[in-house]
């Protein structure tokens, strides 16, 4: 036999035996004893009604399991560090940022320790409510992920916290082939990444009818690993909450129960601190600090790749740490990080204690926690009381020194070991104004009149300065309507307008002042922003335009004005709308649309608008891709009886195209109408399609 031939051989035995191992079925049947039924509406929310606590956990595993198992499967793989095993080279990244971040060594370590009994058999249950999925459908699964633990879901959350503020943005920059710079980064966009958010409320005191109102009005990505779905838990152990969560939860994030609502707003203050590192020339494995050389701790990450077709390979990464944290060698130079919430694992349990909170004093000691590391978070109950924090871990840093560039990596007094407290966090309770709001704006103007937070925090804290449009207008209509019905309260929420004192307004004016023309079409062009109103309606013709032209940041202190950059906009938008539209002074709902499989439907609003909608040009449309998306509507009427609305861009079918819920909302979501939501099974047998048992 030639060597020719018996290479041939050993590769097709190669390719026979990885075939075998990623197709078999590995999966041991488990009879799983849970108490719990799922009741579907007529909009296939599921209301998941289980006997005690880990029964409800694990239907609310399996119901989401039913809606979207790809999404689920994918963030175990990436919480596993499997993702490029299964899909490719491109995800290796991911699977090197685990190893990276300690993700299981924490959990590892602190798992038995640090967390309640209580909230580990919530995410076993939950992690049984997706394994029993698998059982069902080996098909759908990729079976070597098999079986799910408790363990998988904290993981979960200790990994994609830090993500949250974009942690693996800064991980990014230092691996550029130039020397990064962190002084600005107001175009931070990554996968996993907050959009922004609103969030207002009133008091009986500011209401025309003394009702309660808050809204929870999240802005997301419209699909992927953090985008929310609906659901509703309920057990007899005293879990009954409605409101949204992303694909491995097993608690609500943000919605309310028979007492209270919250919702949470990015926040961003300074959470990451880069350190540039001095290297041992007679040892690459040493760094300097305090004139003495330190070794890293080092350890080889192996991570198996998909090559082609059944082929896998693994290839070796280093891994460093030093005492700042995580390093990083890069071409111009090797980095430590050091970020807010590092060795925390309680995020789940946090989260779990505010789903089950029945009054202000209960809510405020699950804040108290501080495991959730970030988010603005606003309260209100049925009492009428309102409650808004800027909550996050804002670490104790010395004065002198620029936090938000790269700091030397030699001095151990730059090292910080400890956080403000949360009495030190910008918050207010029951303002006299009975109104809060945050639309990621800064935490002092949170209401209007006294009440504000005061400034206890030093300024190398990072916290926000500036007011978003959504802010201002929310100031604007809430703060300045002093008796809101519950239809002001719902119109203000769509509001479609850019405030005068909104940055829209100051580049729209300054470019007109600035332009000088003959040219026939740019006149024309000319003239219809000088129409323009600032609002953004389905037929709106001037705001097609205007957000094709302009290019906006939330803070106007960030938005550089261009003139070259936005005339260019400019031409290239009226080219665009005489080529598609033949005009253009078109109606905005021509031009920005929400498509799902088949449906096409028309959008009022723009980016940083109450109405907040992102797009993304796609075949001549501005096609929306984040922005509003599912969020409530809570109030409480005056003897505190509870009653909500609420939305889905899409619907509850997330995933699944061939269900009728694929897209049953988008018609109400287009037209900014909302269907009911209930906590009651009385009300929920009204609108009930289908109960059963997984």
């Amino acid at each position: 036999m030639t060597k020719t031939r018996l290479a041939q051989l050993l590769i097709l035995l190669i390719l026979f035996l990885s075939y075998l191992y990623n197709n078999s079925n590995s999966i041991t049947s488990i009879d799983y004893h849970y108490d719990v039924t799922i009741h579907r509406d007529i909009w296939g929310v599921p209301h998941i009604y289980g006997d005690r606590d880990r029964d409800a956990a694990f239907g609310l595993a399996y119901a989401h399991a039913e809606d979207d198992f790809e999404t689920i499967q994918d963030i175990l793989l990436l919480i596993k560090g499997k993702l490029a095993e299964f899909k490719g080279k491109d995800s290796a990244p991911a699977d090197y940022l685990v190893g990276l971040l300690r993700v299981w060594e924490i959990v590892d370590d602190k798992y038995d320790t640090d967390l309640s009994d209580e909230i580990k058999l919530v995410c076993s249950a939950y992690a049984d409510g997706i394994n029993h999925y698998i059982q069902k459908h080996p098909d759908e699964a990729i079976t070597t992920l098999y079986p799910v633990s408790g363990k998988d879901i904290v993981a979960g959350f200790v990994l994609r916290t830090p993500l949250m503020f974009e942690l693996d943005w800064y991980i990014k920059k230092i691996l550029e082939e130039e020397r990064p710079s962190f002084d600005t980064y107001a175009n931070r966009n990554t996968e996993y990444m907050m959009y922004g958010s609103n969030t207002m409320a009133v008091a009986p005191s500011r209401s025309d009818d003394e009702y309660t109102r808050i809204t929870t009005n999240s802005h997301q990505p419209w699909e992927g690993p953090v985008t929310w779905y609906e659901a509703h838990i309920h057990s007899n152990e005293g879990w009954n909450i409605s409101g949204g969560l992303f694909p491995g939860s097993p608690v609500i994030f943000k919605g309310y129960n028979d007492n209270l609502a919250w919702s949470h707003t990015v926040n961003d203050p300074d959470f990451v601190d880069i350190y540039e590192l001095t290297i041992n020339p007679d040892n690459e494995n040493q760094y300097l600090m305090d004139g003495e050389w330190l070794d890293f701790d080092k350890k080889v990450l192996p991570i198996k790749v998909k090559l082609l077709g059944p082929i896998k390979w693994t290839f070796n990464r280093d891994l460093l740490w030093s005492i700042h944290g995580p390093a990083i060698k890069a071409a111009h130079g090797t980095y430590a990080i050091r970020y807010s919430g590092y060795g925390l694992i309680g995020q789940v349990e946090q989260w779990f204690a505010m789903n089950k909170s029945s009054n202000l004093k209960e809510f405020k000691s699950a804040m108290q926690m501080m495991q959730v590391p970030m988010f603005n978070t606003l309260y209100a109950d049925k009492r009428g009381n309102l409650f808004y924090l800027y909550n996050g871990l804002i670490p104790k840093r010395a004065e002198g020194h620029n936090w938000s560039g790269i700091l030397p990596g030699d001095k151990k007094t730059l090292i910080w070991n400890s956080y403000y407290d949360f009495e030190d966090l910008p918050q207010s309770t029951n303002p006299k104004s009975g109104y809060l709001q945050n639309c990621n704006s800064t935490p002092y103007l949170a209401t209007v009149g006294d009440g504000n937070p005061e400034r206890k925090l030093p300024k190398n804290a990072g916290i926000e300065d500036f007011q978003t449009n959504r802010a201002y207008r929310a100031n604007e209509l809430y703060g300045e309507d002093q008796s809101i019905s519950r239809e002001e309260f719902e119109s203000y929420k769509y509001d479609t307008y850019y405030s005068k004192n909104s940055v829209m307004k100051f580049a729209l004016d300054k470019f007109l002042n600035d332009i000088d023309t003959d040219d026939i079409e740019l006149l024309e062009g000319i003239k219809i922003l000088e129409k323009w109103d600032l609002g953004n309606q389905k037929d709106n013709r001037g705001a097609a335009l205007a957000q094709l032209t302009f290019k906006l940041t939330y803070d106007i202190t960030a938005f550089i004005y261009n003139y070259d950059q936005i005339l260019e906009r400019f031409k290239d938008a009226i080219k665009f709308l005489k080529n598609e539209f033949a005009r253009i002074d078109i109606p905005l709902g021509k031009l920005q649309i929400l498509k799902r499989g088949d449906v096409n439907l028309p959008l009022d609003g723009g980016p940083d608008l109450l109405r907040a909608i992102y797009s993304k040009k796609r075949e001549g449309r501005k096609v929306a891709t984040a922005g509003d998306c599912f969020f409530q509507i809570i109030e409480w009427d005056k003897s505190g009886k509870v009653s909500a609305k609420s939305v889905h861009q899409y619907g509850s079918a997330t995933l699944d195209s061939e269900s009728v819920h694929y897209s049953d909302q988008s018609y109400l979501f287009s037209d900014m109408n909302m269907k009911p939501s209930f906590i009651d099974l009385e009300n929920i047998k009204k609108y009930l399609k289908i109960s059963y048992r997984p």
